[in-house]
């Protein structure tokens, strides 16, 4: 017997909200975290976006309904699999669109033009963009960038230029390791897709190899140019044993674990092993434990009695 409800559940992929965090990101750089007044809109930027992904998701699922049968990870999908029907599939993604529009135009007029363009973006692409190689890998990082910029336009923060190059560093990382584990999943001959059949594994290949090198590069720049001042007193400490041991660029200290987070990542797109980038970050012990020591040592530096700028 089919449980309809576990399976819309699943149809709307809670699990992919995970890259829905993004939105904070400005909230914790520009050092607003602790500020009242600040979290609560972007907790709800977070739920809104929830919706308006997950419309997506089930708008993309009912349009590749035929191809997901004979994926062989996606033909568990529940529109896939039979047991949603596509009129309450379609009726569930109008649903959260419409809801997600609503409740973002009551937070923020800026704030739902941006939910608004992301929903277009991502009806195109579902209709015909994700057949355009290239296209389609610029178009699966801007969903991550777009996420940041809205996490900044709620709390109307200013956005470092190189913490936006590196955001988008990481987005194409992401999307082309995606690509590059599809492709190594169903190979060219497989009809799921059709611009993986214009890719090939090399051309993957030094895609994820050259974002990789612009992505912890770009995270290095940040680090050096908007660290906060030192002000934390063991680092005083220091200062005061020795020049050679004065540190006033602290973010640089998360370099090498972000170093490590991309190479291991990296060794999971060469598996195969990364066409769900939600489910590695959330399952691979390796990974889960390098993002959450740099999310720490990051709190740390920001918020651990240290005076911060904005980006």
């Amino acid at each position: 017997m089919v449980n309809l409800p576990f399976e819309i559940i699943k149809l709307i992929r809670p699990i992919h909200w995970v890259k829905n965090f993004a939105l904070f990101a400005a909230l914790i750089f520009s050092g607003l975290l602790t500020q009242p007044g600040y979290l609560t809109p972007v907790i709800w930027a977070f739920i809104i976006f929830n919706m308006a992904a997950s419309a997506t998701y089930v708008f993309n699922d009912l349009l590749d309904a035929e191809k997901d049968a004979r994926h062989p990870i996606k033909k568990n999908r529940p529109i896939a699999k039979g047991v949603v029907p596509k009129e309450l599939a379609l009726f569930i993604s109008a649903v959260l669109a419409t809801s997600s529009l609503t409740l973002a135009n009551q937070l923020s007029h800026l704030f739902f033009l941006i939910v608004l363009g992301y929903l277009l973006l991502q009806v195109g692409y579902s209709l015909f963009l994700k057949n355009l190689p290239i296209i389609d890998i610029l178009i699966i990082a801007s969903g991550f960038v777009i996420r940041v910029y809205a996490g900044a336009v709620i709390i109307n923060a200013h956005l470092s230029v190189w913490f936006l190059l590196c955001v988008i560093s990481v987005a194409l990382f992401l999307a082309s390791g995606k690509r590059r584990a599809e492709l190594g999943t169903v190979g060219k001959d497989a009809l799921t897709r059709s611009s993986l059949k214009k890719y090939s594994i090399e051309l993957l290949n030094s895609y994820v190899t050259m974002f990789a090198n612009a992505a912890w590069l770009s995270w290095s720049l940040f680090t050096f140019f908007e660290s906060p001042e030192t002000a934390q007193p063991f680092w005083l400490l220091l200062a005061e044993l020795s020049r050679t041991t004065t540190v006033d660029k602290l973010l640089m200290a998360t370099i090498p674990v972000t170093i490590f987070a991309i190479m291991r990542y990296q060794s999971l797109i060469f598996e195969d092993r990364s066409e769900a980038p939600e489910s590695i970050l959330l399952k691979d012990k390796w990974l889960v434990s390098s993002v959450g020591l740099w999310g720490l040592m990051v709190i740390w530096i920001l918020y651990g009695g240290i005076s911060v700028g904005t980006l």
